[in-house]
């Protein structure tokens, strides 16, 4: 599988990436057994870049990730995760379902975006994960706390890896805006974007992606099947964790039906896509089991001619000026 680097630094991401949000049993329950599965079939897919959060399942997630890349050497995989959100014991007094998370709440979230909270988080992170260094820390979701962020957390984020405590640091985020800013006005090496670079939704071009091919800022796309509607479209499916508006859900079933007509799955388009953009390093999916890890692999193999591209911007389904993979190679 091809790597890519992230801006001007050391950290070679592979093109697919492993998001453990889901063995931190995001929405439903994951098994220990299936966790380490779903990595170990990631690993022998490929993918050299797995993504974690302390958000994820209070923990869980970082737990699991770590326990199963132990088998390999450090030195072998990309590691990120994530700052601005401190986990704090409180007594359990039932689940993490309110925020996604079918764990125990034996933990409260609390935002911290000052220096003292970047270094509490990832001294978290790495005793939960059992590991020596982390690549890669993105700032979680500052949409409310864009001042804090930009004035403490980010500047301690540039000491430590200056100091070579990180490899690269960025922002990950479901909005394209606050991250253009950061590129404008930061020295971050990567975006982490969700949702919002896909074939159904391409906020990403107006500003960010251009910007950040610009600066040499290299750019993960997260949330290609737009929370599941992209992988099955079908009545109830859903776009951004809600039920699809129904002139979405047609937009998509006409992509399915385009894809078809050229023998590609949609998923595989889907993951391609974000490909015609030359800041885009990778793609993250997120995956909870073993045959989810080694379809995405699969998925991203696939051939997707340039006639496919070529009837999606002609019927409309592509605005006219979206870069292809065909168009850049």
């Amino acid at each position: 599988m091809r790597r890519h680097t992230l801006g001007p630094g050391p950290v070679r991401v592979s093109e697919l990436a492993f998001g453990a949000a889901g063995i931190g049993n995001l929405f439903t329950p994951v098994g220990e057994e299936q966790a380490e599965q779903a990595v170990a079939a990631a690993w022998e897919s490929g993918v050299r870049y797995f993504d974690t959060a302390p958000h994820y399942g209070l923990g869980l997630s970082e737990r699991r990730l770590g326990a199963a890349l132990r088998s390999w050497p450090r030195s072998s995989y990309v590691l990120s995760t994530k700052v601005g959100r401190l986990l704090e014991p409180v007594p359990c007094v039932g689940d993490d379902l309110a925020d996604g998370f079918a764990v125990p709440a034996t933990h409260r979230r609390r935002w911290d975006f000052s220096a003292e909270g970047v270094r509490r988080s990832l001294a978290g992170s790495l005793e939960r994960l059992g590991v020596d260094r982390i690549d890669i820390a993105y700032l979680h979701d500052p949409d409310d706390h864009a001042e804090w962020a930009l004035g403490e957390a980010y500047p301690e984020l540039e000491r430590l890896r200056a100091e070579g405590v990180l490899g690269a640091i960025g922002v990950g985020m479901n909005q394209a805006e606050l991250p253009s800013r950061f590129v404008r006005e930061t020295d971050i090496d990567v975006v982490l974007l969700a949702g919002r670079y896909s074939l159904l939704d391409q906020r990403g071009l107006a500003e960010l992606l251009p910007l950040a091919a610009e600066h040499g800022v290299g750019v993960v796309i997260g949330g290609v099947f737009n929370s599941g509607l992209l992988a099955d479209p079908r009545p109830g499916a859903t776009f951004d964790y809600a039920a699809a508006p129904p002139e979405v859900l047609g937009r998509a079933m006409e992509l399915k039906e385009v894809c078809e007509r050229h023998g590609v799955p949609l998923r595989a388009a889907a993951l391609r896509f974000p490909f015609g953009h030359p800041a885009v390093a990778s793609v993250l999916v997120g995956t909870r089991s073993a045959e989810e890890a080694r379809d995405a692999a699969a998925l991203l193999q696939c051939p997707v001619p340039a006639a496919l591209w070529a009837e999606l911007g002609e019927r409309g389904l592509l605005p006219p000026g979206v870069p292809t993979p065909a168009e850049v190679g």
